[in-house]
């Protein structure tokens, strides 16, 4: 049980920490090949080799792979350090503080290659960066998720941090994808003409701001009046034996994994989607994340209204399948009766629904899982669960993009598209597998 009730303006306070988060790991995913494997019309120049793996994964992807399955592996390591913690001014917060500026110095240092030409010297660099930058996030954000069940009691309140929590996540995706935006600005106030340098001062300003956002809730949250949960005795390897030992947690687990590798094929198929499939410029591909994104919040007050009425089960089953017809649609793109336009936004729109309530619903459903099995083992270990959950968020992110580059051996140009539309086919199958697992999913229903 919380020692006090967690004020609404506090939840604010929390919720900034996910913001800051978001803007730095998202700078990442949607800058990293762009500044270093630029399309000719950019402005910028190539700074590493294009160099083909098997044929199939080019050095980029490989990187990228690698600083994520560096940061899956140190998951458990520092979730065990937390949940151990015996600090006195809380197990979590302390943690969250000293990661803000490593995050903030080498998601910067990312961006300034060591080489102003293409070098695998540069290729080396950024594995470097990434893989420090990654292990400086994880200790902020296992132990901020961590928090949630910690400070929350009863399940509508886990949903309603949790959706202020994906509110914030959003807020970071936007910010994150005006870069060039506001690198037009830098060039245009400060007289700045080259690009390169226009988009790493740009950088280095999100990622200062970001970590002044980070810093809200460790200023504003005092763990030790928020927070009542006990130190784990718990060694790393039991730690982890007995987190899956939780047959609910399990079924979570895959599902959670099943919607984040198909959330890749997405994230990483749309300009394929729009330019191959449907004919449509690559400009647009902003517009639809961004249309995508800001249409899902009208879906938050009444995902947060249903999971009270009818539980968050049914709500997610009903996700999981709306987006395995989602996926259906995407082997079909391109043949329906329709403007490609009016394809591309049906499609889009549609998905608005499930981001919402798969962005809302399984922290809050972790977070309960997480403290009832407290409450049977007496054994406070939040940070754990919260750990092996983001490394297979993390695993199934990285097995979506290669999945998705794997099937464009089969075609991913026009009038040769049959390995994008293969890619429909396989979020499908990752959908419906997600609710055969979830489906065995035992809820417990409590009434606030």
């Amino acid at each position: 049980m919380p020692a006090a009730k967690l004020p609404i303006f506090k939840q604010l306070a929390y919720a900034c920490g996910m913001i800051g988060w978001s803007v730095m790991t998202n700078i990442i995913i949607v800058m990293l090949p762009y500044f270093y494997l630029p399309p000719s019309s950019s402005g910028l120049i190539p700074l590493v080799p294009q160099l083909l793996v098997f044929g199939v994964l080019n050095i980029m992807s490989i990187i990228a792979a690698s600083g994520r399955f560096v940061d899956a592996v140190f998951d458990p390591f520092i979730a065990s350090l937390s949940d151990k913690s015996k600090n006195p001014k809380g197990r979590r917060i302390p943690f969250m503080k000293w990661t803000i500026l490593p995050s903030i110095v080498f998601c910067s240092l990312t961006f300034f290659p060591v080489v102003r030409a293409e070098s695998m010297k540069n290729a080396a660099w950024i594995t470097f960066t990434l893989v420090c930058f990654f292990m400086a996030a994880t200790s902020y954000i296992i132990p901020y998720n961590a928090l949630l069940p910690e400070m929350t009691d009863t399940a509508a309140e886990k949903v309603k941090l949790s959706s202020l929590q994906q509110v914030g996540f959003v807020i970071g995706i936007i910010i994150s994808a005006m870069v060039n935006n506001f690198a037009d600005l830098v060039q245009h106030i400060f007289h700045v003409i080259d690009r390169d340098s226009a988009v790493q001062y740009t950088i280095w300003g999100l990622c200062a701001f970001a970590g002044l956002i980070m810093l809200v809730p460790v200023l504003a949250i005092d763990e030790r009046k928020y927070s009542s949960s006990k130190p784990t005795h718990l060694p790393l390897l039991p730690a982890i034996r007995k987190t899956f030992e939780n047959s609910n947690f399990k079924y979570y687990l895959i599902s959670d994994f099943a919607y984040y590798m198909s959330l890749s094929i997405i994230s990483s198929g749309l300009l394929f989607f729009l330019t191959v499939l449907l004919h449509l410029p690559e400009s647009m591909g902003g517009a639809l994340m961004g249309a995508m994104v800001l249409f899902s919040l009208v879906f938050y007050p009444g995902v947060n209204y249903l999971s009270k009425k009818i539980g968050k089960k049914a709500i997610v089953l009903f996700s999981f399948g709306l987006l395995s017809l989602i996926f259906v649609a995407i082997f079909f793109l391109g043949k329906f009766p329709l403007s490609p336009t009016a394809q591309i936004y049906i499609l889009v729109l549609s998905a608005s629904f499930p981001l919402a309530s798969l962005g809302i619903l399984p922290n809050a459903i972790l977070a309960e899982i997480a403290q009832s099995e407290a409450k049977r083992t007496g054994e406070n270990r939040e940070g754990m669960f919260f750990a092996v959950k983001y490394l297979f968020v993390k695993l199934g992110q990285t097995l979506g993009i290669a999945l998705f580059a794997f099937l464009t051996v089969y075609g991913k140009d026009p009038g040769h598209d049959y390995g994008l539309r293969l890619n429909g086919i396989c979020g499908c199958v990752l959908c419906l597998l997600a609710i055969v697992f979830f489906s065995r999913f035992k809820e417990r229903r409590v009434v606030d």
